[in-house]
C-alpha cells in the first residue's frame, strides 16, 4: 500500500504551496520525528520478523513476503535504546535508502511509532538543530512548532558503514573485490 493510501494528511483536500514539502511524521518516546515522504515506498502494520543474529540490538530482523527479504532496524531502539512498542499505530516504513557506498538504492524497513500521519511543511523552515553528535548523523535539522519541535531524520545517515555492510553485504563484496574503486 502506498504512503498517500494508508497515512491520513493533516492538509487532506487542500493544495500545498509548490515549496512545501510532505513528510510523514513519527514519534520516538515523546518527540516527534519526520520522514522525507518522497523516500517511502510503503507502509505496513508492524509483522513479526526473522530475527538477524550478530548484529546491533537496534537491527529488528528481516521481513519476508516482498520481491526479496528486506533488513529492518527499530529506529526508537537506535535511538534511546529501547524497542518500539508494539501497538496499533506503530508501523514498518519501508524506505529508499541511497547509503554511501551502495550502488543503487535499497529498500530498507524501519519501525516507526505513531507513524500514521503525514504533515507539509516548508523544508527552509528547518534550522540546525545547533548539536554536532556523529553517533547520530541522520539526526537532521529541527522545527519549532506550537505542538512542539519536530526533527528531520535522514534516511541515508541512519545506517554506520560496518552494519550497511551486514545489511546489504552484495554492495560490500563488490567493493571489497575491485578493491574499493565501485562507487
Amino acid at each position: 500500500m502506498s504512503l498517500a493510501a494508508y497515512v491520513p494528511s493533516r492538509t487532506a483536500g487542500a493544495a500545498a504551496p509548490a515549496r512545501r514539502k510532505l513528510f510523514l511524521l513519527f514519534r520516538i518516546a515523546t518527540d516527534r520525528y519526520v520522514l522525507d515522504a518522497a523516500c517511502v515506498q510503503q507502509v505496513l502494520p508492524l509483522q513479526s520478523l526473522k530475527q538477524m543474529p550478530g548484529t546491533p540490538g537496534w537491527v529488528a530482523g528481516m521481513l519476508s513476503g516482498l520481491a526479496q527479504p528486506v533488513p529492518v532496524i527499530d529506529l526508537s531502539a537506535l535511538a534511546i535504546g529501547r524497542p518500539a512498542r508494539s501497538v496499533t499505530s506503530t508501523r514498518i516504513v519501508l524506505v529508499d535508502y541511497r547509503g554511501d557506498h551502495l550502488n543503487a538504492p535499497r529498500t530498507l524497513g524501519l519501525v516507526l511509532e505513531r507513524a500514521t500521519e503525514t504533515i507539509h511543511r516548508d523544508p527552509a523552515a528547518f534550522v540546525p538543530s545547533g548539536l554536532d553528535n556523529p553517533g547520530a548523523r541522520y539526526l537532521g535539522p529541527v522545527l519549532n512548532e506550537a505542538e512542539g519541535m519536530v526533527q528531520w531524520v535522514s534516511v541515508e545517515d541512519l545506517l554506520p558503514d560496518t552494519v550497511q555492510a551486514l545489511l546489504f553485504p552484495a554492495e560490500a563484496e563488490v567493493r571489497a573485490s575491485d578493491g574499493g574503486l565501485s562507487p
